[in-house]
């Protein structure tokens, strides 16, 4: 059994007899003393061959990525490798054994490898050996472990649920498992642990925690996956500041035990609506300002045609200043910004520019004097400011111009990429208009309680209900998000109902989780944090698959195992299922 790492040799092992595993990074052929790197999960240490060993030949000729175990003495380098943390010593090999003897790797082992994603994909077991992604893996069950650590200690109960469900409407698509027992019928692999982790509280767990796997069947990105885990928590006898509470002290743990920092609590709280107001998104980056504003009272006037039709039809003038830049944007990169807002949902993009103490360029030939006054003295303008203006409806004016302070801030590095800056989103709104179904859906979840002034309003007045629902943001990234539940089966009625739910619907897709409301259900709350997410964060990584070990490609394939696949008929035809234009 191996009993030591690389990187605990150090010079208080000098003249000891050590045995040691690991693959072959590297070998350097001296002519009569070779050189090898031999590379453990710890590290790197320096073994020095001499053509005296029996199988010297042997190893002259082994190739890369090799398994050696390496018996011999540690001794005291003469030219020490200050970047080694096993720099200052060598092992002189009395002994080498090739466990296994590897072919010719299709890329190269190492940080600055020039292989191509999908190839490292493909052959994911070869890339894990690069300290990049083992370093992540070895973070992330650090965080895990601080995690569980935490809320042991806060007197939580880890608890497992089902991965096999029952199918739910609301979110995003399932994945969805065949019964062959039930033929006919389906499973569904959960998305979250929601409703389960509500049982539990009916149950009197009172806390529980889960480091909970869940499946989501939807469009990819580079921070999502297909499946994913999420740090699941819920209690009972809580209110909001609670929970958030018990949040940031397991946040403040983590980044304690694993980056040695001590983050500042409790964090910045701010409403939905002022978020969206001041950034343009739910999930601002708080480690810059440039800040939105909201001129469209000071256009009130305006003969701008394009201002004055967004006025007409009760829209919203957005503005964004760029403070000392006006210079460095030309007219191309304009252009370029103007493209980039359109997915947004905007149609265009203006803009003036301060200039020689006054505004130019841009709409300024279209615009009053007094409104340019008004423009400087409400946006604080000053020499070199470039101003840009989103006119539209109040959500996509918001959103698209959020969008663009975020590429303008990366572009110019106005970012400070060694902070962490955290941030409460609260009340946010309890439904969210569907273009795409013409009706609106539960913002978070359909067990999401409104605020105890909103219930009136859940059949009357949707765009103004808001609920008691809380994200945790972190570096514009949300971290994770949670709520206050409902626990009144008359409100919880009430929901579905305003949701477009008929009793029989609901009773058919939730009525073992109604049936439980009627037998005593405690006030309860809970939250889930993206574990991949606080991952990356951690790691300074903003590519979700470098903290999982073997992730999905955006198509949701998995290159190595070549997944997902065809079955053989058989297989199908005990499920009782049939495939309709399966080429």
């Amino acid at each position: 059994m191996k009993k030591i790492n690389n990187n605990e040799l150090a010079l208080k092992n000098v003249n000891e007899q050590v045995t040691v595993y690991g693959f072959l990074s590297k070998k350097r052929d001296l002519g009569g003393v070779l050189f090898f790197d031999l590379r453990d999960r710890s590290g790197i240490v320096q073994i020095v061959v001499r053509d005296t060993l029996d199988n010297y030949d042997a190893l002259t000729t082994a190739k890369v990525e090799s398994v050696l175990k390496v018996t011999g003495t540690v001794v005291e380098r003469e030219n020490k490798n200050a970047k080694l943390a096993t720099g200052d010593i060598e092992i002189n090999a009395d002994q080498i054994e090739i466990l296994n003897n590897a072919q010719d790797v299709p890329f190269e082992i190492s940080d600055n490898t020039t292989a191509l994603e999908d190839t490292r994909l493909k052959y994911r077991y070869l890339d894990l050996r690069r300290p990049f992604l083992k370093d992540k893996l070895i973070a992330r069950h650090q965080i895990v472990t601080s995690i569980r650590q935490y809320l042991n200690e806060q007197q939580f109960i880890e608890v497992e649920t089902p991965i096999l469900c029952l199918s739910t409407p609301e979110g995003a698509r399932d994945y969805l498992v065949p019964s062959r027992v039930n033929q006919g019928s389906f499973y569904a692999l959960p998305q979250s642990p929601q409703i389960f982790k509500q049982l539990l509280m009916i149950g009197g767990m009172e806390r529980y925690y889960q480091i909970a796997r869940c499946f989501r069947d939807e469009d990819l990105r580079a921070d999502r996956q297909p499946e994913f885990t999420q740090v699941d928590l819920e209690m009972s006898y809580v209110e909001e500041e609670d929970v958030q509470t018990i949040v940031e002290g397991l946040l403040k743990k983590v980044f304690h035990d694993v980056k040695h920092m001590d983050i500042q609590t409790p964090f910045l709280r701010m409403p939905y609506e002022e978020a969206m107001e001041r950034f343009g998104s739910d999930k601002p980056d708080m480690r810059f300002e440039m800040e939105l504003k909201n001129v469209t009272a000071l256009f009130a006037q305006t003969t701008f045609t394009v201002f004055k039709t967004t006025l007409e039809q009760n829209g919203y003038i957005n503005a964004m200043v760029v403070k000392g830049l006006a210079k460095e944007i030309s007219r191309k990169k304009i252009d370029q910004y103007t493209e980039y807002v359109k997915p947004y949902g905007a149609k265009g993009l203006a803009f003036v520019k301060m200039e020689d103490g006054i505004l130019q360029a841009g709409i300024a030939k279209f615009l009053t004097d007094t409104e340019k006054e008004q423009l400087i003295e409400t946006l604080s303008l000053t020499e070199n400011d470039v101003v840009f203006f989103v006119s539209d409806q109040k959500k996509t004016a918001q959103t698209a111009l959020g969008a663009l302070r975020l590429k303008v801030a990366k572009e110019f590095s106005l970012i400070d990429q060694n902070s962490y800056k955290f941030l409460w989103v609260t009340d946010f709104p309890v439904f969210e208009w569907s273009e795409e179904e013409q009706r609106y859906l539960a913002c978070h979840h359909p067990f999401t309680a409104p605020k105890d002034e909103d219930v009136d309003k859940l059949l009357t007045d949707k765009p103004h209900c808001y609920a008691k629902a809380y994200d945790v943001v972190l570096n514009g990234y949300e971290l994770g998000g949670g709520s206050i539940r409902i626990h009144n089966q008359d409100i919880q009625a009430k929901m579905f109902e305003a949701l477009g739910f008929s009793e029989e619907e609901a009773a058919k897709k939730f009525g073992f989780f109604l049936e439980a409301f009627k037998y005593g259900t405690p006030p309860h709350g809970g939250l889930a944090i993206g574990l991949e997410r606080l991952v990356m964060l951690l790691t300074n990584t903003t590519n979700i698959r470098d903290v999982i070990a073997f992730p999905k490609t955006a198509s949701a394939s998995d290159l190595m195992s070549n997944a997902p696949n065809t079955v053989d008929e058989k297989q199908l035809a005990e499920l009782g299922i049939t495939l309709v234009n399966k080429e």
